[in-house]
This record gives C-alpha cells, sequence and structure tokens, in this order.
C-alpha cells in the first residue's frame, strides 16, 4: 500500500497489542514508527537508578528535565537510549512496569515528553515520511489532527496474558493471575490522571483484538488507513 505522509496515531491499554501492531503497520506503510510510552518508561528507569522516590511527584518534576533522552523512529529497531546507554530492554522489566504511571502522571514530565514527541512528528512530516505513533495519548494530545485513529483494546484475561508473555521475554518471572493485579492498577491509575489521561479520541476507530492475531490486527488497521486515504483523496 502506498499513502502520503500522514499521522496514524495507535492508543489503548497495555495489552492490547500497541506495540506489535504499530511496528509491523509502520513497516508495511514505509513509515516511521514512534513507541511514546518507551519514552516514559526511559525516564522511569532514570529515577529509579536515581534513587527517585516516583511516588513523590515534586522530585519527579524537579529532575523531568536532566535526563537525556533518545528515540530511534525506525520500525526494525527503535533503540531507547538515556544518556547514551541503550535501555531498550530493561525498561520492560516489572520494576519499571510499577512505577511508571506514577511518573507518567506527573505534568512536568508529560509537558518534556509530548513536547519532545510532537518535535519528532513534525521533523518526520517534514522530511516527507509519515509515521505510527503508539502511546495513551496521541489521539487526544499528541497528535489530535491525526487522520487516522486506532483505539486498541482486548480483554482483561487477553492483556494479561500478553503482558505475561512480554514480561518472561525480557527473563523475569511473571503470572497472569499478577499481571491482572498489575494492568488493573495501571489502568485506573493511567485513566484517571489529571494531565493527558488514558482516553479514547471521540472521532478514533475501536478496535478488540481479542480474537484476533497480530496479521488479523495490521490488516483491520491498514484497511482503515487506505479507507481513509480514499475518502480525503489523498494519492
Amino acid at each position: 500500500m502506498e499513502t502520503a505522509p500522514i499521522v496514524l496515531a495507535m492508543d489503548g491499554p497495555s495489552g492490547s497489542g500497541k506495540s506489535s501492531v504499530s511496528r509491523e503497520v509502520a513497516s508495511t506503510l514505509g513509515f516511521r514508527y514512534l513507541d511514546t510510552g518507551a519514552m516514559y518508561r526511559a525516564l522511569t528507569w532514570w529515577m529509579l537508578r536515581e534513587g527517585v522516590d516516583v511516588e513523590d511527584a515534586a522530585a519527579v518534576a524537579a529532575l523531568a528535565g536532566k535526563a537525556e533522552l533518545s528515540i530511534g523512529t525506525d520500525p526494525l529497531s527503535a533503540q531507547v537510549k538515556v544518556n547514551g546507554t541503550d535501555v531498550s530492554l530493561p525498561i520492560r522489566g516489572r520494576e519499571v512496569t510499577g512505577a511508571v504511571s506514577a511518573v507518567s502522571a506527573v505534568p512536568a514530565v508529560r509537558t518534556r515528553l509530548v513536547g519532545m514527541q510532537q518535535q519528532i512528528i513534525a521533523a518526520t512530516l517534514a522530511a516527507g515520511a509519515g509515521i505510527v505513533v503508539e502511546g495513551r495519548d496521541i489521539g487526544t494530545v499528541v497528535a489530535p489532527d491525526a487522520p487516522v485513529k486506532m483505539f486498541l483494546t482486548a480483554t482483561a484475561d487477553a492483556r494479561a496474558t500478553r503482558r505475561t508473555q512480554e514480561i518472561l521475554h525480557t527473563g523475569e518471572n511473571a503470572t497472569v493471575h499478577e499481571m491482572h493485579i498489575d494492568m488493573a492498577r495501571r489502568d485506573n491509575l493511567d485513566s484517571s490522571r489529571a494531565a493527558s489521561p488514558l482516553a479514547q479520541a471521540a472521532d478514533s476507530v475501536l478496535l478488540d483484538t481479542t480474537q484476533l492475531d497480530k496479521n488479523g490486527v495490521v490488516a483491520a488497521v491498514l484497511e482503515q488507513v487506505r479507507r481513509t486515504v480514499l475518502v480525503s483523496g489523498t494519492p
């Protein structure tokens, strides 16, 4: 499929399939890929390494701009670095996962990272490339004018099972029961925070991925892109 450079916003909770689908869609379209959640995880990783109490919003806010973050946009190899150190794997561990919602809720953190995300999007479009951006507030805050917005969801069982596999992939142990509890906690924190809460944009397309494999979800997203391109008249 060929399409003009656009922003494809991919939102949804953890375990809904955003990351793997977003990378595949970006690769298929020849687009760049931005994992905004990885940026919050990277800053959280740094806070934990620095001994910051992530539950202390004032302490987090005071250090929100101290770490140097960089993130790649290649869908096949999107490295995340903090002060030059590749943290792509450790930010997926349970310690960071358990702390990232608290850090993400701090307005100073969101202001900094949303600004970075919007700069990356603008630079990508200016260079003549499209970009798939995944997160929790893309369609509502980061890229509200994105012509294609998807909101992925799935049952609690499906999401917990997927997240358990992600944790096991890092070399840590996890059970589906533990992930049920952790994800319910994160869902509550992410959807109730004052700054950029997890929410479905009014003009986004809801896609339940429970009964779909990755290829099925990718096909559904690409079909939505195709429909949008045809409707808008974009070549």
